[in-house]
């Protein structure tokens, strides 16, 4: 079944009115009519909804069933990745949307080959928000991750002060079973950062830094991992565990 979102200002008592890009997308791509169902998610939440008309340049979605089709995790996956080459950054985007992150943060580290210039961080952003909001509709998130400003790593670490668990996934981490136990300290409603080092990795100054912020490194198996398959594993490793240990 279908999912779009809606901000609080498109709902009218029990009806939901759709415009703009999912207008016609509703309409003349998908040509759904009068009747069929999906879903709409709104501030977090999501609501069973069928079709009751069209309006002008709106969908006029009637609610079925408010707070149903609950697809969050019981805790706040932040994703802070370096930035990676060519277009790795919209996959790895993709599939940690897919996988239940809140927020991604693009990060500056001291190996990125990537430099990104002033004048195009604002473009990129909005490529890879647009990405979010896609991966969140075909995923059935109740929200839609935000992709934040591209930091400095020394910023992003400032900005993680604020969450509860800081991981750090690094080839000379402890081994799995040293992972294992840093997974059971996450609790629900917890916040969790996870730091992903570019492709050259993560400087060892940068490591101290991250543990001097109170990060617990961790280790992802016996294997190098690309920078994108270190983000995919590292999220999907968190949304395992959340998902078959917390309520």
């Amino acid at each position: 079944m279908y999912n779009f979102f809606v901000t609080p200002d498109k709902r009218e008592q029990n009806r939901f009115f759709i415009s703009g890009s999912d207008f016609n997308h509703i309409k003349n791509v998908l040509r759904m009519a009068e009747g069929e169902e999906f879903f709409v998610s709104c501030e977090g939440s999501s609501h069973l909804c069928r079709i009751s008309g069209f309006m002008g340049e709106s969908v006029v979605a009637e609610i079925i069933e408010e707070n149903c089709n609950n697809t969050e995790l019981p805790i706040k996956i932040y994703l802070f990745q370096g930035l990676p080459k060519s277009d790795k950054m919209e996959l790895i985007i993709q599939k940690a949307v897919e996988l239940g992150v809140c927020k991604v943060v693009p990060c500056e580290m001291s190996r990125c080959v990537v430099k990104l210039e002033e004048k195009k961080k604002k473009s990129k952003k909005e490529r890879w928000q647009a990405i979010s909001e896609s991966a969140a509709k075909q995923s059935k998130r109740n929200t839609v991750p935000e992709i934040m400003d591209v930091m400095s790593f020394k910023q992003a670490l400032e900005f993680s002060k604020k969450l509860d668990i800081l991981l750090v996934p690094y080839e000379n981490a402890r081994g799995m079973a040293a992972t294992k136990e840093v997974l059971s300290k996450i609790k629900s409603g917890m916040s969790v950062g996870i730091f992903i080092g570019p492709e050259g990795g993560f400087d060892e100054s940068e490591i101290a830094l991250a543990e001097s912020a109170g990060a617990l490194t961790v280790s992802l198996g016996e294997r190098i991992l690309r920078t994108e398959t270190a983000a995919i594993t590292a999220v999907g490793m968190c949304m395992l565990y959340a998902e078959m240990n917390l309520e």
